[in-house]
C-alpha cells in the first residue's frame, strides 16, 4: 500500500502518539489496517520515535531514533501499513527516510530552514504541519523550501510529493481555534493536498495537570467534519485504546474503540461535500 497525498481520495494518517511497546503499537496499527477499506485514499500509521518539544524535562519522549525505527519497521512488515513519524533534526532525515514512508515536520519546526530541505532531499512524501502562529499564506515558503531539495531524479516529472497540515492557531494562552477558511487558503498558497489534524486541534496547550497539555477530545467529530466540508483533503488523528494513560496527548485523543464511529461519519461528510 503505498503511501500519497490525495485530492480526490480522502485520505488518513493515524496512530498513537509516540511509539511504545509493540504489543501497543500493533493493536492500533491492526485496527488501522482493518479500517482500511473505509477510507478512500487509504491508512498511513504514525507514532513519534521522539518527542522533542515536550513541556517537562521528565515527560515521555518515547524511545529514540534506532529503536523507534526498527519498531516502525515491525509494524510496517506487520500490517503493510505506510509509516508516517516525525523528524526533528536534519540529521534523523535520512535514517528515518530508511523506514518511513512518510517523513512529518512537527508544528513548532515549519520554519527550520535546514530541516526542511533534508527532508525534502530523501525524495520521500513530506508533511509539513502548520505552526499554531503562521497564517495560511506563510506556509507556502515551507512547501518552497522542501520542493527545492526534491532529488532532480524525481521530481522531472511534477514537483516534490507534500502536504500541509492545518492543527489550530494559538487563542489566547492555552487554547486554540480552527479557522475554516484556512483550508482553502492553504490549498490556494501551497498548491498541495491539506491535511486536518482534528486531535491538536482541540488540544489546550500547558492546560493540564503538571503543565502538560489539556484537550477536548469531545470535539474532534465537529470539527473533523467542518473541516472535510470545508475543503480539506486528508485527515490527521491520534488515537489510543486507552487515551487517559496515554504516555503522550491522551486528553485529545480518539479512543481506539470509537475511531471507526469517526471515521465513517467523516467519510459521509466528504461523499455529500464532493457530490
Amino acid at each position: 500500500m503505498p503511501a500519497t497525498f490525495s485530492t480526490d481520495r480522502l485520505f488518513l494518517i493515524a496512530g498513537p502518539c509516540v511509539v511504545e511497546d509493540d504489543a501497543l503499537n500493533l493493536r492500533v496499527a491492526e485496527r488501522l489496517a482493518g479500517l482500511a477499506d473505509r477510507v478512500p485514499g487509504g491508512v498511513m500509521f504514525k507514532a513519534s520515535f521522539d518527542k522533542a518539544n515536550r513541556s517537562n524535562l521528565g515527560a515521555a519522549r518515547g524511545p529514540g531514533l534506532d529503536e523507534g525505527l526498527a519498531a516502525l519497521a515491525r509494524v510496517r512488515d506487520a500490517t503493510g501499513l505506510p509509516i508516517v513519524t516525525d523528524v526533528h533534526e536534519a540529521a534523523q532525515c535520512a535514517a528515518a527516510a530508511e523506514v518511513a514512508d512518510v517523513l512529518q515536520i512537527p508544528a513548532f519546526l515549519c520554519r527550520q530552514t535546514d530541516l526542511l530541505l533534508a527532508a525534502g532531499a530523501t525524495g520521500k512524501p513530506v508533511n509539513v504541519k502548520k505552526g499554531q502562529w503562521m497564517h495560511p499564506e506563510g506556509m507556502a515558503g515551507a512547501v518552497a523550501k522542501v520542493r527545492s531539495a526534491w532529488p532532480r531524479s524525481q521530481s522531472a516529472d511534477g514537483p516534490a510529493d507534500v502536504a500541509v497540515t492545518e492543527r489550530g492557531t494559538f487563542f489566547g494562552y492555552g487554547d486554540l481555534v480552527v479557522d475554516m477558511r484556512a483550508f482553502a487558503r492553504l490549498s490556494l498558497a501551497c498548491e498541495c493536498p491539506v491535511i486536518f489534524d482534528a486531535t491538536h486541534s482541540v488540544q489546550q496547550p500547558g492546560r493540564g495537570t503538571g503543565g502538560s497539555s489539556g484537550g477536548l477530545r469531545e470535539f474532534v467529530p465537529i470539527l473533523a467534519g467542518a473541516a472535510i466540508a470545508a475543503g480539506a483533503h486528508g485527515l490527521f488523528l491520534e488515537t489510543h485504546p486507552d487515551p487517559d494513560n496515554a504516555p503522550s496527548d491522551g486528553p485529545n485523543m480518539v479512543p481506539l474503540n470509537k475511531l471507526a464511529d469517526v471515521i465513517d461519519r467523516v467519510v459521509a461528510h466528504w461523499e455529500v461535500a464532493r457530490s
